[in-house]
Parts: structure tokens; C-alpha cells; sequence
């Protein structure tokens, strides 16, 4: 919602929003910073309508019985979702590049976003986290850019279905994996979306991709994938993290140019086997419109990633805090996996962000954490989880499945032989997260890395700060006692 707000109101029109989020006091520095960009607050009492208003315009997120709505019903107001309103200023653009998947949509269209800006083009962004390339600091919050109305660039969500709303001059699509629907759901939903786009970017390497989708849109993509010479965008050579710490990842790209197949070097400042992948599908979507991979590779060597993707919170006691928005298991999977490239401990504070999500994907979950957990190793003391309840923001849900079941579940995992009771006891639950802090201090140490993971809450990167700041308080008063 609010980088649609943002795009609106730098093109002209007037904007009242509100959000039961700041009316329950979670993260007022963001409604703060919201609210000096011209956009007038209220509650969300139905206060900021008038018989003036043009229109009222709703997540998926919210219930249809909220106070704004009946306002809106009685004054005769429109009302729309945020994904039809986005759809329409979308479509309306000649050049209109569209960013699906079940994951990587945020980062790609960052991605885009810079290479974009670093070659002159200045696009209007739409974007579900906020661009730290174009951030002026911690405190800013920006997740669009209002640029030429004609050069548009979208993240595309599937979760509500309204990804069909979209007729792209661009459709990337990096992947189709389990998340918020069913993979039968899921499939002819991108399919659609990529049979109204005039050019499609397709990452082969992904298997139901290459399997369900490719080949109907064969004429028209331009694809890339992995190891892979009938690609068009091959990566190959990966290289990841060092041993010295640093947020880094780097792999070789071929592609074709003037009769002969050419390679260029990909460095990225952040990590992982999966940003590659993101780098190179902005780096093909780019090159429909005319920017040349090497230019584009020039921009990506000084991208710095999205808020809340493997970011980096800070250091304290030789202690390592990321923040991380993973909350499906190819989200999950792609964070410990880049993370354990390096060497050091994981301690894994993971909040669900619906009952919902959680039953929907548990198997799938339960997959992820039994296989990235790692034992101790002699070395290394065991990797730890520390799970809350699951995060509940009003409304009604079905709560029959909940993450205390989820816990269980997993210490089931770990019933073999082979695994010690100490492997078990690593995976504990929480009724409330703030309970996690007390045995999460008690367990750090030294070249740990503690990772918060979740969705839909804001709040969690201001718990990963206060984490980081007890340990370093906690670190001083060791020092002192000591001394």
C-alpha cells in the first residue's frame, strides 16, 4: 500500500490512509516517516473519508466489514483493491516491465530499478520492500520511485490471484514454488500472466517452470537458468561468501551478441546463490529494453539489496544480527543455505506470519528446517530455532494448527539415533517473542549469527535492533565484571 500511496501522491493527487498497525502503536517511526512525505494518518475509524472522496482503495490484507469500508458504502464511494488500482496506472504505461515468482519478486525489482537509474532510463518503481540503493538512511522508508510514467516497474504478487490484472510489455517470472497457494493454483495463474505479456524472462533452472510453462511461451522469452547452453543467460562458475565474512556472491554470465557467445564476471555485495539468479533475470529483462548485460553488470556491482533480505543489523561481541524477511521453505532454504556457505553457528528466530500459511506449507516447513538445521560437528555447537506463536493482527482465522504443533512436529525429526537430546532441545517455542530474548543471550556466543525471519511485520526488524543492543550492553557488562 504504501509505495502506491507514495507514486499517487507525487503525481498529484491527495492521500488519507490508515492502518491498524500504527493504530496498535507497531513501528511508529515508519508512520512517522510516512506522514512527513504529505500523507494525512488517521485511524482507521472510517475518520479520514469524506463525501469528497474520490476513492477508497483496500488490501487483500484487510476484512471487508472495517469501519472505512461501511464509510464508504454510505457516502457512495468507489472501492477498490490495491492491486486493481496498480494494475490500471501499470497498464496504462508503453513500457511496462512485470515481476512474479513466489520468491525474489522484491529483490529483482530492485534490481531492475537500479540498473534502470544507473542507465539514464529514471522508471517508476513499485516495490514491496524498501530500495536501499535510493534510501538516505535507516529512518527512510523508500519503496518506490515516481519517475517517467511510461517506464513502469511492478513486483506482481499471486497470493490474492490479481496477478492476472496485469498485461505486461515484460512478465519475468524467477520461479513457481509453494507459498500462499496451492502449486495447482499456482501454475495456470502464472501461466495467464505470462500469456498477456508481449516478452517473458523465464528462469529454466526453476523445474515447474520449465516443465509447465516454457515451451508454450518459447517465441517470445528470453530465459536463463543455470549450467544451462540452451539459455539464453547462462550462469555458470558460482562463487559465494569467503572465508573472511563479507556479503558477497559472484558467477560468470554467457550470453549472445553478434554471431558469438560472450562472458562477463557478476560480482553482487550480496550474497547468495539465489541473488545471482535475481541479478540475471533483472539483467535480461533489462536487455529487452536496450541495456547491455555489461552495463547492466557494471549497476549490479553496487546493489545493495532491499530492506529486510539477509540484511545485515549489525555486530556486536562477535556476534552477527540479519535480519530476513524468509518465511516459505524456498525462502528459508535460500537464507540458510547462502549463510551456511561462511563457517559459525545459525540461531534462527523464525515467526510465522499466518495460521493459514503455516498449516498450508507445515510439511514443506518441517522439510526446510530438518535439513538446514545443522548438528554439532565437534567444531560448532548445534544450530538453534527459537520459534513464536504466530503472528496474529486481528481478524478471524482458523488457529486449530498453531506453532507450538509446528514445534512438536519438528523435535519429531529429530527422533533418530544418530541425533543427541541436545539436537532436539535446539528447537524450542515461545508463546511470545519477547520470551525468546533471555535464552537467546544465554546461548549466544562468539561467531554466531542470529537470524529473525518473518513476514508481514514490520516490527521485527525493531526486534533485531533491540537484540543486537542487549548484546552489546551484555558485552560491555561482561567486560567489565571481568576487568
Amino acid at each position: 500500500m504504501l509505495p502506491l500511496a507514495l507514486i499517487l501522491k507525487n503525481w498529484g493527487y491527495q492521500i488519507t490512509g490508515s492502518d491498524r498497525a500504527r493504530d496498535q502503536g507497531r513501528t511508529p517511526q515508519k508512520f512517522q516517516w510516512i506522514a512527513k512525505q504529505g500523507i494525512a494518518l488517521t485511524p482507521q475509524d472510517g475518520s479520514g473519508l469524506t463525501r469528497d472522496t474520490d476513492m477508497l482503495v483496500v488490501s487483500a490484507a484487510i476484512e471487508s466489514n472495517i469501519p472505512e469500508v461501511a464509510c464508504a458504502k454510505d457516502f457512495g464511494i468507489p472501492i477498490i483493491t490495491r492491486a486493481q488500482l496498480l494494475a490500471q496506472i501499470f497498464n496504462r504505461a508503453e513500457q511496462s516491465i512485470a515481476v512474479a515468482g513466489t520468491s525474489g519478486k522484491s529483490t529483482t525489482t530492485g534490481m531492475i530499478a537500479w540498473i534502470l537509474s544507473e542507465a539514464g532510463r529514471h522508471p517508476t518503481v513499485m516495490n514491496g520492500a524498501s530500495l536501499l540503493n535510493f534510501s538516505r538512511g535507516p529512518d527512510d522508508f523508500t519503496s518506490c520511485l515516481s519517475g517517467d510514467q511510461n517506464l513502469f516497474v511492478a513486483e506482481c504478487d499471486e497470493s490474492d490471484g490479481s496477478i492476472v490484472n496485469y498485461h505486461p510489455f515484460i512478465a519475468v517470472l524467477n520461479n513457481i514454488a509453494l507459498d500462499h497457494q496451492p502449486l495447482g493454483t499456482l501454475i495456470p495463474l502464472f501461466a495467464r500472466y505470462l500469456g498477456q505479456s508481449q516478452h517473458c524472462v523465464l528462469n529454466l533452472s526453476n523445474s515447474l517452470i520449465a516443465e509447465h510453462v516454457a515451451d508454450s511461451y518459447r517465441g517470445r522469452s528470453v530465459t536463463f537458468g543455470w549450467d544451462m547452453n540452451q539459455a539464453d543467460f547462462n550462469i555458470i562458475h558460482y562463487r559465494g561468501a569467503d572465508k573472511s565474512g563479507d556479503f558477497a556472491a559472484q558467477a560468470d554470465v554467457e550470453f549472445p551478441g553478434n554471431d558469438e557467445v560472450h562472458t562477463i564476471s557478476l560480482r553482487l555485495i550480496i550474497p547468495g546463490r539465489h541473488n545471482i539468479e535475481n541479478a540475471v533475470a533483472a539483467m535480461a529483462a533489462c536487455s529487452v529494453l536496450g541495456v547491455a548485460p555489461v552495463t547492466a553488470a557494471q549497476a549490479l556491482s553496487a546493489y545493495r539489496g532491499v530492506g529486510r533480505r539477509m540484511q545485515l543489523v549489525g555486530c556486536a561481541c562477535d556476534i552477527t544480527v540479519i535480519d530476513d524477511f524468509a518465511h516459505n521453505p524456498d525462502k528459508i532454504a535460500a537464507t540458510l543455505s547462502t549463510l551456511q556457505e561462511q563457517p559459525g553457528r545459525l540461531l534462527i528466530i523464525f515467526q510465522m506470519h499466518g495460521y493459514g500459511p503455516l498449516k498450508l506449507m507445515r510439511s514443506e516447513l518441517l522439510e526446510v528446517f530438518a535439513r538446514y538445521l545443522r548438528p554439532a560437528d565437534g567444531v560448532w555447537a548445534a544450530d538453534r530455532l527459537y520459534m513464536p506463536e504466530v503472528l496474529y493482527m486481528g481478524g478471524t482465522t482458523d488457529k486449530s494448527y498453531s506453532a507450538r504443533d509446528f514445534i512438536e512436529e519438528l523435535r519429531m525429526n529429530f527422533n533418530d539415533p544418530a541425533q543427541s537430546p541436545a539436537s532436539r532441545s535446539c528447537v524450542q517455542w515461545f508463546q511470545n517473542r519477547e520470551d525468546i530474548i533471555p535464552a537467546l543471550l544465554q546461548d549466544a556466543k562468539p561467531h554466531d549469527r542470529i537470524v529473525i525471519m518473518g513476514a508481514r511485520d514490520d516490527s521485527l526488524t525493531l526486534f533485531a535492533h533491540e537484540i543486537l543492543n542487549l548484546i552489546a550492553k551484555n558485552g560491555l557488562e561482561r567486560s567489565t565484571d571481568e576487568s
